[in-house]
């Protein structure tokens, strides 16, 4: 695997990121990835983030994740839960990318991470596949998220602070098809000792569902 950081325009800001590579000139699929709250000090190094980056690289899939806006290195202002705009760059960025297939693409977000990508729609056409990190619907209705007809996944422990699993698989009722929903034993919102397994889930599904999309 190779890591190449890289920064990137969003609007009049430069934004800080790192990209994961599988070695091989591609054109691969990419993904977006999402980092949670920046205000309980969520940025792109957050664990669970990193281990979504390195199992979709294993698979083969170029991977991004970087700071929203006010975030570490990135400009800006701070945001609440990021911006939908940084979201957009990032995919741009992903796309022009030599070793991308740029009609294959996703976006992954992780708790707030998964309000700044999909909490408005329409979602950006350019998104083959969108999978959601313990997504707080508490905090958020994530319209874009449940007007999406792409092939989408909702992966969340049961023991999350933020959403039940009651509801959280009455949420996912609303959502229109292809879909999947994966509620896992003994884990709660922030994943500890289980990043692996949830990288590995959310890696098959990008899999599966960017294959498709081809």
């Amino acid at each position: 695997m190779r890591q190449e950081r890289v920064t990137f325009p969003s609007g009049e800001l430069s934004l800080e990121g790192m990209c994961h590579f599988d070695q091989g000139n591609g054109p691969f699929p990419g993904v977006v990835v999402c980092h949670p709250h920046p205000f309980y000090g969520g940025n792109m190094d957050n664990f669970v983030v990193i281990a979504v980056c390195q199992a979709l690289c294993d698979k083969r899939i170029v991977a991004l994740r970087f700071n929203f806006r006010g975030v570490g290195r990135s400009e800006g202002k701070l945001a609440a839960e990021g911006t939908p705009d940084d979201v957009s760059s990032a995919l741009s960025l992903v796309a022009s990318m030599k070793e991308v297939d740029a009609k294959r693409l996703g976006v992954c977000g992780y708790s707030a991470g998964a309000i700044a990508a999909f909490s408005k729609t329409p979602l950006d056409d350019r998104v083959k596949a969108i999978a959601a990190i313990s997504p707080p619907l508490s905090m958020a209705h994530l319209e874009g998220l449940s007007a999406y007809l792409g092939p989408k996944m909702v992966i969340s422990g049961e023991l999350d602070n933020f959403t039940s699993r009651q509801d959280l698989e009455r949420f996912t009722v609303t959502l229109n098809e292809p879909k999947e929903c994966h509620v896992i034993p003994g884990v709660d919102h922030f994943w500890w000792g289980y990043e692996d397994e949830v990288g590995a889930r959310v890696a098959s599904f990008f899999v599966r569902a960017l294959k498709e999309s081809a």
